[in-house]
């Protein structure tokens, strides 16, 4: 069985199993917990000390509405960092390695989803180490333990919600129970990311905060995925937007009819900076 192995260096979450679920369980008090049985969310990438916490709390929207609810078999993981007219990218790997043990990878429904998109073709293999989706995987396992996980990456423009809708029609030709999970952090400000149009200091903090991720968030929240990729990448308020949207197409045509927000942070909560970085978790519910 190949297991496609950790890829991102220490310090982006824990090493240990132990040590993992401690911090998980830690965060569960820190915020109210979001309504659960949302069909897709939206969580951040950043390393767990800067987003864990948000990005837990998107993940604890999919669990089951109700303890008579059914569980979802498989998580769709759409990352992103790809420039618009990219390929979609898929691991082919069987399994993915976390401190908590191997996920198990969905390659039936990869298969499925490639047939249809129109052929293999249409997804390239995704061989980079990347941490839109690796960071997200030991929440995975944490939070929604025994789920298979299908790894992607949507490009930020509008075919990611061909792929998200694509995702939906796969999983219902097998008949299978599924989620999705979107990944991308918001504006990235500062020196460090080469864009500061508001200067520095508290004018430029409440840009961010109020006006360019606000944007962004709005479109998800409208259900507006083509929205959502024009604003984040043209207004530069999401690195990944292809993955919101993605994840937004795919619980629309499962069904969902609203959106809310759980949870807004930038990295400037943990450390002062002239550089930061916007994270939000949202969910998509019928």
């Amino acid at each position: 069985m190949a297991i496609r192995r950790r890829g991102l260096p220490r310090g982006w979450y824990p090493d240990d199993g132990d040590s993992l679920r401690e911090l998980v369980a830690s965060w569960e008090g820190m915020a109210a917990a979001p309504r659960p049985g949302a069909l897709a969310a939206v969580a951040p990438h950043a390393g767990w000390a800067f987003s864990g916490r948000i990005a837990a709390i998107a993940l604890s929207s999919l669990l089951p509405a109700s303890k008579d609810a059914s569980s979802p078999e498989t998580l769709v993981v759409f990352g992103g960092h790809l420039p618009p007219g990219a390929a979609a990218l898929a691991a082919r790997e069987s399994a993915y390695e976390t401190p908590l043990g191997p996920i198990q990878a969905d390659l039936e429904l990869l298969s499925a989803l490639e047939t249809s998109l129109g052929g293999p073709a249409a997804l390239e293999s995704d061989v980079d180490v990347d941490n839109t989706v690796e960071v997200l995987l030991p929440l995975v396992a944490a939070i929604l333990p025994g789920r298979r996980v299908l790894w992607l990456r949507a490009p930020n423009d509008r075919s990611s919600i061909e792929l998200g809708e694509a995702v939906c029609a796969a999983a219902a030709s097998l008949g299978r129970s599924v989620l999705g999970l979107g990944s991308t952090d918001l504006t990235h400000y500062g020196p460090n990311y080469g864009f500061s149009p508001k200067g520095r200091g508290r004018e430029a903090e409440a840009w961010v905060r109020d006006t360019n991720d606000r944007r962004f968030i709005e479109a998800l929240l409208a259900l507006d995925g083509a929205e959502a990729v024009e604003r984040g990448e043209a207004e530069r308020s999401a690195c990944s937007p292809g993955a919101a949207a993605a994840a937004l197409a795919f619980a629309r045509a499962s069904g969902a009819s609203r959106a809310e927000l759980f949870a807004y942070a930038t990295s400037l909560e943990l450390r002062r900076d002239e550089s930061f970085v916007g994270y939000a978790a949202l969910g998509f519910f019928k």
